[in-house]
């Protein structure tokens, strides 16, 4: 079952924030064998085309990091598309990757697995002990559709299959898109905005009392070969760091890392989301895996890549 530099590891995803940290950490560790496919050339949602792909290309390692996301915004709007298209893919790769004997999956989930109202820090026991936060349950459901359809396959064919289930993320190139982002690029999107239209404040949604963690993505990459490599006796395991602030604290940090002096306006009118998440890694840590980014080391990497980005937009 060893992971070495020449195993043939696939990379579902690639493209997106996870998937291409993953992609970035596993070229600079030297992995010769990494295997990757854009949605032109595999579509994920057909069962047959996923399977005969793991039938030509035999992957011995899976990284499934391929998923339809947003935010609050895009999570409600978009419940049918949510739940259809993550339950398709992350079934398709899990099943076919059972069909040709792969040897270890590792299957990213989301912290919305877990109940809205949930005990913090949040145990891997308290999964369905609860109810879901309302405006993203389609996806939420479909993840934990994917943990519990590894848990049984590893339970009936003896599969190494495992879910690490990370807390909020951010990076380079994540989505901006204030439609369907997540809070903390939502977040530095509306503050380099106003910066850049001299506005005298911005407008938040919720009241800014809602707790979240958030941990550079290059961690979660690191926290992938970690466990690609490790034996472990449990199904799922949190991944975060531990820190924690209000929405209202990161907004006031990326001001001062603006520099900027804007008014925040809520409007209590929109959603709140879940009043706290935080993750209990007690398990990842009794494994020997920790988080070493600091959010201001990962948030100048992040904005420099912003910045890029946004070059790159205005010449088009």
């Amino acid at each position: 079952m060893n992971l070495n530099k020449k195993s043939k590891i696939f990379i579902a995803g690639h493209n997106g924030m996870v998937g291409s940290s993953i992609l970035r950490y596993f070229k600079k560790k030297n992995y010769k064998n990494l295997i990757t496919r854009t949605r032109n050339s595999l579509d994920l949602l057909s069962q047959k085309k996923t399977y005969n792909f793991f039938l030509k290309e035999k992957p011995e390692f899976v990284i499934i990091a391929a998923a339809k996301v947003g935010g609050i915004l895009a999570n409600n709007l978009n419940r049918g598309e949510f739940i259809y298209e993550n339950l398709m893919i992350q079934t398709n790769l899990i099943h076919s990757s059972y069909l040709c004997g792969v040897k270890k999956l590792i299957f990213l989930g989301s912290s919305c697995i877990y109940p809205k109202f949930s005990q913090q820090p949040i145990k891997e026991d308290y999964l369905l002990s609860g109810k879901l936060e309302g405006t993203n349950e389609p996806y939420a459901i479909a993840k934990i559709a994917g943990l519990k359809m590894c848990e049984a396959y590893n339970k009936q064919y003896n599969t190494n299959f495992l879910c690490l289930m990370p807390t909020n993320l951010y990076g380079p190139n994540d989505n901006y898109n204030p439609k369907n982002s997540h809070f903390f690029p939502a977040l530095l999107r509306k503050i380099h905005d106003a910066k850049k239209n001299n506005k005298k404040d911005i407008r938040l949604w919720g009241d800014g009392t809602p707790k979240r963690e958030l941990m550079f993505v290059d961690d979660m990459a690191e926290a992938t070969e970690f466990f690609l490599k490790k034996r472990t006796k449990h199904s799922l395991i949190n991944i975060g760091n531990g820190d924690e602030k209000t929405i209202k604290q990161f907004c006031v940090y990326l001001l001062n890392e603006f520099k900027l002096n804007l008014k925040i306006k809520f409007d209590k009118s929109k959603p709140n989301g879940t009043p706290r998440k935080i993750l209990d890694i007690s398990r990842a840590r009794k494994y020997g895996w920790k988080a070493k980014y600091k959010l201001d080391e990962g948030f100048k990497i992040t904005y420099e890549s912003f910045l890029k980005l946004e070059t790159k937009n205005e010449k088009k």
